[in-house]
């Protein structure tokens, strides 16, 4: 049997790159999901259209994670169209670097709505849905850990991502619903090669520093999210799970 099946998620941010690859795992191991996007509704429909063609259950639904209403909605929207919630996956995030000097109040914002607030929005509204043996994903990341010039805002949501953890890891411990982080390395998505960073010294240098020789794939952080999605994981919580092919 399916690890996940029966089971309902929903991925945030899921129209592309990481959250499009957990989409699609989820939904292999039998889950239905409730894709959602911000403004790519093709990148959606598109993830959408691969799981239905491989026999799985989905829905794209648009929403902006630091509003309130829309939060909600994409909670509701779970229960609307399969019936319950059992899997989040905070996955919605602004990637922007900025050197010290050229941070302003609109970039700190920008960032800690969707990266903070966005992933608090969603969990208050998903938990009042979710009940023992749910599972909760943050997708945090590895600047925490290696702390890149230029990184300073980016940087403390990602640090905020992972004290979050630990604090939902106790109130809804009680719960039996179990919170953890994944945090990725460099990985290869449209945001990277948008942003110029594949193929740049940035890269180069990061696989040098990479035990493993080479950069994160969206289904290499797909495959560890499904997994603390799965009951494989019921003894992991408060968490942070550090995956960047064994850079320090």
């Amino acid at each position: 049997m399916s690890k996940l099946a029966d089971k309902v998620a929903l991925v945030t941010g899921a129209s592309k790159g990481i959250g499009a690859a957990i989409a699609r795992s989820l939904a292999r191991e039998g889950a239905a999901v409730v894709v959602n996007y911000a403004s790519s509704q093709a990148g959606a429909e598109a993830v959408v259209a691969d799981i239905v063609k491989d026999g799985g259950r989905a829905v794209a639904v648009r929403g902006d994670v630091s509003q309130a209403a829309d939060a909600q909605a994409l909670a509701d929207a779970a229960i609307e169209h399969f019936g319950r919630l059992d899997i989040l996956v905070n996955n919605s995030g602004v990637y922007e670097f900025s050197a010290l000097e050229d941070i302003t109040a609109d970039h700190y914002d920008r960032l800690f709505n969707t990266n903070v607030l966005g992933l608090l929005l969603v969990t208050q509204a998903a938990a009042k849905h979710m009940s023992e043996g749910a599972s909760i994903i943050n997708i945090g990341s590895l600047v925490t850990r290696i702390v890149p010039p230029n990184s300073a805002v980016y940087s403390a949501t990602k640090g905020a991502v992972e004290a979050i953890t630990g604090v939902l890891s106790q109130e809804l411990g009680a719960r039996r619903i179990r919170v953890n982080t994944v945090s990725p390395g460099m990985v290869e998505t449209e945001g990277t090669q948008t942003a110029g960073i594949i193929g740049s010294d940035m890269a180069a240098d990061t696989i040098a520093q990479t035990p493993l020789g080479r950069l994160g794939q969206p289904q290499d952080i797909a495959s560890i999210a499904t997994f603390l999605a799965s009951d494989d994981s019921y003894w992991l919580t408060g968490e942070n799970l550090y995956a960047g092919g064994g850079v320090r």
